[in-house]
């Protein structure tokens, strides 16, 4: 079994805040997504001058993105290349997000013979922390059994059951092997194989998309 891990209250308090808003406002357009909701946020784009006539073709790409930190940067956003909420009023001049299904990522691989899959599209955001077999005090398996390594997250059973293989962008597949009592709801931890790289992951907010 793994260690407990210790979180202080306020950053309990501010992953929940963090995740009751996203939830709340349901609505997120960045880089690798497809849908409704980009095709939205690029067609606002267009209107303002951010965007080129005829790239209004519901994939965020490069020049997307491009053009909502653009936006933000010019209107006194935090400039992360992602259009939440807060971002498509200010672009639609006040109005809330429409109500579409929710962006997938876009399918691609540098191996076109192993597509990566994101599920049905499905996608949860997360506040994700980081760890390895080789931390101090930490056991070299699982809860599962199995042993700690790239590929293996830690998980809130009620949330993301047991054996639910997940994508996170950056990181690729994973399956949810572990638990930790300071796994909670909408919190994740995901594994890697050094400490260092554990590390260098530190804490981030992410979206993941549910396989099965």
């Amino acid at each position: 079994m793994r260690k407990v891990m210790i979180f202080s209250s306020i950053l309990c308090l501010y992953v929940l805040l963090m995740s009751t808003t996203a939830f709340a406002g349901g609505f997120l357009v960045k880089e690798g997504m497809r849908g409704d909701s980009v095709l939205a946020v690029q067609k606002l784009l267009i209107a303002q001058g951010y965007l080129a006539d005829g790239e209004a073709d519901g994939v965020c790409g490069k020049k997307t993105t491009a053009a909502i930190t653009k936006f933000q940067q010019e209107n006194g956003l935090d400039a992360d290349g992602i259009c939440g909420r807060m971002t498509y009023k200010a672009l639609s001049g006040g109005e809330e997000p429409p109500a579409v299904a929710a962006p997938v990522a876009e399918q691609h691989s540098e191996h076109p013979e192993h597509p990566v899959s994101r599920g049905g599209g499905r996608s949860l955001l997360v506040a994700a922390t980081a760890y390895s077999r080789f931390d101090p005090g930490l056991s070299n398996h699982t809860a599962s059994g199995t042993l700690v390594r790239k590929g293996v997250i830690a998980v809130d059973p009620a949330v993301i059951p047991m054996g639910t293989r997940v994508f996170i962008p950056g990181y690729g597949e994973a399956v949810a092997e572990d638990i930790g009592s300071a796994i909670r709801g909408n919190t994740i931890d995901i594994a890697f194989d050094t400490t260092e790289e554990a590390i260098q992951f530190g804490r981030k907010t992410i979206e993941i998309f549910i396989m099965d």
